[in-house]
């Protein structure tokens, strides 16, 4: 505590003979110390200040220490000599002495350091007051300011706490942003501990560090004589400052404290809306006592932290009843489908009831055949969600029924139309033959399929499309046009819905481009690629729902006796011809009679067309392998007229009477059969 760097003290020649009277008038007393005689002048002043009577004093320094203890002598004693010797002309210090009554005072000094002509210190003049108010005003300014500079300190962490709470979506958020680095320790506590009331109970849902957790606490009664308990009740935060007050007030849960020396602790109800939902506990090892500033903010982070825990608790169960909703939308089950390995995946990005109306199913259908669904109802809410639902099972319904793909989707979009909303819905709908791997494509809006081939290169497929689903009923444009392709075995085909492939800012060409290169160079097991996909989804954290259906033909099994493929034509009905035409095509490469794969669909489009030209009804088109002493295929044209078809001589000008003669010419045999009160022409080709 020394101050030699001080300025000089201004005395006269003769000082103290007159002593300037602002000394006396500051309460500062004088001394003159003579070092050459070992004298130590004092004025009346100067003794007050050192406690000390005229009489008691005989003009001795060593006589001081009946009033300055040892260890400040010393220190005083090293202060002057380091003066004299660093030839410094004066000096300062504070130092403690001893009162009469025992009591410890602050004394400052200042003195004056006077040498003679050769240098040789022989005098040493100055002053002495009282400083014990001096450090005590300094003392507490500094206290003060620290006090302060605390308070700033927690209310900033308080706001830092805030800020982070104000993204938790969940009570686990909560709960891991106090216990972040940057949360509840930085307050200074040594323990947290956090519960919440449910049905008349505390719940504890968070306790830390490891290893502080109290047996038998994991759920307590409201009633029960704990500080949790208690603040629950009472809804008046209780604040504990001393190991004392803790044990005389918490009797049975002091002593399983104790290895954590608990100092202190506060414990704050977490109230919400009027109303108690839980409770939490600071405890503290390094503090006594709590300021009304500290209180303070104490109960502002307790109600910060009721609020978001509320936030939370809301976010979770709306959104556990929209997934809820969404899920009993969404197909329990996919079927096995004989022929196809599936997958299907479902991504919700929602948080509470923001959910979309993405969805997928897969429809069994006769003669072998699967439909396959994708679809993105407008909008993220639970209406969304409920349109998905009531769409998806009248698209099933009406698949079901026979319709043709395109009447499938045009019914559809009806349907969505004459329902009260305003929403409406992309879809795509893929009918598949799996023996032959004809596969149908209507699309109302809805992004491309694409198929990855056995190969492991993957590509997009330009369908043409038509309207959303309720916007094409709406403008009256209902012609959904039907594209064909051929899905090969070993290939899988790969429906989505936009939150797959589309990103803030990026162009959705590039997306698609970049998800057929990671399905390229991904691996082939259809439900790997599923994962790989919606790994991709959740790595991203879209806002977007994602569904996704993938189905992957298997090779065909070989065929066998009564196997058989069909397919019904309806007159005036192209798209059907087409149907027919594909079916056989694929199903003849299929089978391993590709070599004449020509002939057979030239004879069945020749039977198929005679079968509509000559009679008044549709035909039945039924294509079989037959197993035995050779393999053959037989193809039956069936139809509803008795009349048996008459072979004619066709003129060399004629356009007609030419098609029994190539049947006869290209089939190994061929024959007509009476069916009820119809028909069926037939025919057979040897295959390898």
């Amino acid at each position: 505590m020394a101050d030699r760097g001080a300025s000089a003290l201004s005395l006269p020649e003769d000082w103290p003979a007159h002593p300037d009277p602002i000394l006396a008038l500051n309460r500062m007393g004088s001394f003159d110390w003579d070092l050459d005689a070992g004298l130590f002048h004092m004025d009346a002043q100067a003794l007050e200040v050192f406690d000390l009577l005229p009489g008691e004093w005989d003009g001795r320094p060593e006589s001081l220490a009946l009033r300055v203890p040892p260890p400040e002598a010393a220190r005083l004693d090293a202060v002057i000599a380091q003066a004299i010797k660093d030839g410094s002309e004066n000096y300062g210090a504070y130092f403690r002495i001893r009162c009469r009554d025992g009591t410890p005072r602050w004394t400052h000094t200042q003195g004056y350091i006077r040498r003679g002509e050769s240098g040789r210190p022989r005098r040493v003049v100055g002053i002495v007051r009282d400083a014990t108010q001096e450090l005590a005003d300094s003392a507490a300014r500094s206290l003060r300011a620290a006090q302060d500079e605390a308070f700033r300190q927690q209310t900033n962490i308080v706001q830092v706490i805030s800020a982070a709470l104000a993204h938790a979506r969940s009570v686990r958020d909560v709960i891991d942003v106090l216990k972040d680095t940057h949360g509840i320790r930085h307050l200074g506590a040594a323990s947290l501990v956090m519960g919440l009331v449910e049905a008349g109970r505390i719940r504890l849902v968070a306790e830390g560090p490891a290893g502080s957790f109290v047996p038998g606490t994991r759920v307590t009664r409201i009633d029960e004589p704990y500080p949790m308990s208690e603040v629950v009740r009472t809804l008046v935060p209780r604040f504990i400052e001393s190991p004392e007050e803790f044990s005389r007030g918490y009797p049975i849960l002091w002593p399983h404290l104790t290895d954590l020396h608990i100092t202190s602790a506060a414990y704050l109800p977490l109230i919400a809306q009027a109303r108690p939902i839980g409770a939490m506990g600071l405890l503290y090892s390094d503090r006594r006592g709590f300021s009304t500033e500290e209180r303070a903010v104490l109960v502002a982070l307790g109600s910060s932290i009721a609020q978001s825990l509320q936030r939370a608790m809301l976010y979770e169960q709306e959104k556990d009843v929209a997934q809820g909703l969404q899920q009993a939308m969404l197909p329990r089950t996919i079927p096995s489908v004989r022929g196809a390995d599936i997958a299907v995946r479902y991504r919700s990005a929602a948080l509470g009831r923001d959910i979309g109306g993405d969805w997928y199913d897969l429809i069994p259908l006769p003669g072998g055949r699967v439909g396959a669904v994708i679809g993105d109802v407008q909008g993220h809410d639970t209406h969304a969600a409920a349109v998905m639902g009531q769409l998806r099972i009248v698209l099933r319904a009406y698949a079901a029924e026979g319709h043709t793909p395109a009447t499938v989707m045009a019914r559809a979009s009806v349907f969505l139309h004459e329902l009260d909303t305003d929403r409406f819905a992309t879809c795509l709908y893929a009918e598949a033959d799996l023996s032959t791997g004809v596969v149908q494509v209507v699309r109302a809006g809805h992004i491309d399929p694409m198929i990855r081939y056995a190969n492991g290169t993957c590509r997009r497929i330009p369908v043409e499309g038509g309207l959303p689903l309720g916007l094409s009923a709406e403008f009256g444009g209902l012609e959904y046009p039907v594209s064909t392709i051929e899905l090969d075995p070993g290939n899988t085909l790969l429906l989505c819905t936009d939150g797959l492939v589309e990103q803030p800012g990026a162009d959705l060409d590039d997306g698609l481009r970049g998800l057929a290169a990671l399905i390229a160079d991904g691996p082939d097991d259809v439900r790997a690629i599923a994962d790989r996909l919606i790994q991709m989804a959740e790595d991203r954290a879209g806002d977007d729902d994602v569904a996704l259906l993938l189905l992957r033909r298997r090779a065909p099994e070989a065929p066998r006796a009564g196997g058989r493929l069909q397919q019904h034509v309806a007159p005036g009905d192209p798209e059907a011809l087409i149907h027919a035409r594909h079916m056989i095509r694929a199903a003849v490469r299929a089978w391993g009679a590709r070599d004449r794969a020509d002939e057979i669909e030239l004879v069945a489009d020749e039977l198929i067309t005679n079968a509509l030209m000559h009679t008044e009804g549709s035909a039945i088109v039924t294509l079989r392998a037959l197993a035995g002493s050779e393999r053959r295929l037989r193809i039956e044209v069936e139809d509803s007229s008795s009349a048996l078809p008459r072979r004619r001589e066709a003129g060399e000008d004629g356009v007609s009477g030419r098609g029994l003669l190539l049947v006869d010419q290209l089939t190994d045999v061929w024959g007509v059969e009476a069916r009820g009160g119809g028909k069926a022409v037939w025919c057979e080709f040897r295959v390898p």
